[in-house]
C-alpha cells in the first residue's frame, strides 16, 4: 500500500518488503541442510540443542557469557525460530506459532526447518496484519525496556537477527562444505 497523497510506500510496505527479502535469502541457504551439518560442532564447547531428561532443549545460561560461545546451526535455528519470531508473536500479537512447546526444540533437521517456517509464518502474519498506522504504535506492556519502541522497530530488529544469524548459518554451511580441503596456516 502507498500513501495516496504522496505515492510513497508506507512504513509497513517498506519494512515488510525488506524482511521478506532477507527471509527468502536465508531460507534458500538452509534448503538441503543435512542432519550432520545441523548438529555439527566444529569447535570444542559449542552450544547446541541436546536431549536432557527426555526433552530437547538449547544450551543456555542465565546470563550472556562474554565472549559468547560458538553455536551450532541447530542452536541458531532455534534462536531465530523460538527466541525471536515466536517470542515476538506472543509479545502481544497472537499465540505461540510453533507446534513444539516454548523452550523445547528438535534434534531432527527436517522438523527444525518446519518449525523455522512455522515461526516465520506466525511472525510475518502478525506483522502483515498491522498496517501503516499500527506500525508506529508502541509495543506496549510486556516488552520490558522496549515498551515505548514501535512495532516497526520490532520488524527491523527481527530483520537484523535474521540477517545476522542467517549469515552465520550460511558461513557454517560453507565451512562444512569446504572444511575437508582446508589447510590451516599460522598467522605471522
Amino acid at each position: 500500500m502507498t500513501d495516496p497523497a504522496s505515492r510513497t510506500p508506507t512504513i509497513d510496505v517498506l519494512t515488510l518488503a525488506a524482511i521478506d527479502e532477507v527471509w527468502e535469502r536465508v531460507r534458500r541457504r538452509v534448503s538441503g541442510l543435512s542432519q550432520a551439518e545441523y548438529l555439527w560442532e566444529p569447535v570444542p564447547d559449542c552450544w547446541s540443542v541436546r536431549e536432557v531428561e527426555g526433552r530437547v532443549i538449547p544450551d543456555w545460561s542465565g546470563d550472556d557469557p562474554d565472549p559468547a560461545p560458538f553455536t551450532t546451526i541447530a542452536w541458531r535455528l532455534h534462536h531465530l525460530s523460538a527466541d525471536c519470531f515466536a517470542n515476538y508473536v506472543t509479545g502481544g500479537f497472537g499465540p505461540w506459532p510453533m507446534r513444539t512447546p516454548k523452550g523445547e526444540w528438535t534434534l531432527e533437521v527436517g522438523e527444525a526447518l518446519e518449525l523455522f517456517d512455522q515461526a516465520w509464518a506466525g511472525f510475518r502474519s502478525a506483522m502483515g496484519g498491522l498496517g501503516a498506522t499500527a506500525m508506529w504504535q508502541p509495543l506496549g506492556p510486556g516488552w520490558g525496556p522496549y515498551v515505548e519502541h514501535s512495532r516497526a522497530s520490532l520488524v527491523l530488529h527481527a530483520m537484523d537477527e535474521l540477517a545476522h544469524h542467517g549469515a552465520e548459518i550460511a558461513l557454517l554451511r560453507d565451512l562444512w562444505r569446504f572444511a575437508p580441503n582446508c589447510v590451516l596456516r599460522p598467522i605471522d
